[in-house]
């Protein structure tokens, strides 16, 4: 399966379901139960979560900036 049509749901998923999302890959990988083509399909979408959440907090970042206004940055 290509793994980047498997993380295209990512882009739907709110910042509280990546994050929990992200927390349980990386709960799986710890575990270590994983074949290496089943760990490596999770560390992608381990990464593909981990960009998501980044997204969310830069545009909260940026909401808060603008707030704020340019005296307060």
């Amino acid at each position: 399966m290509n793994t980047e049509a498997a993380n295209t749901d990512i882009a739907q998923l709110s910042y509280e379901q990546a994050r929990e999302e992200l927390v349980a890959v990386v709960a799986q990988l710890e575990a270590g139960a994983a074949t290496l083509e089943q760990s490596l399909a999770l560390w992608e979408r381990g990464e593909a979560l981990a960009a998501r959440c980044e997204a969310w907090l830069q545009g909260a970042t940026a909401r808060l900036d603008a707030a704020r206004g340019p005296e307060e940055q």
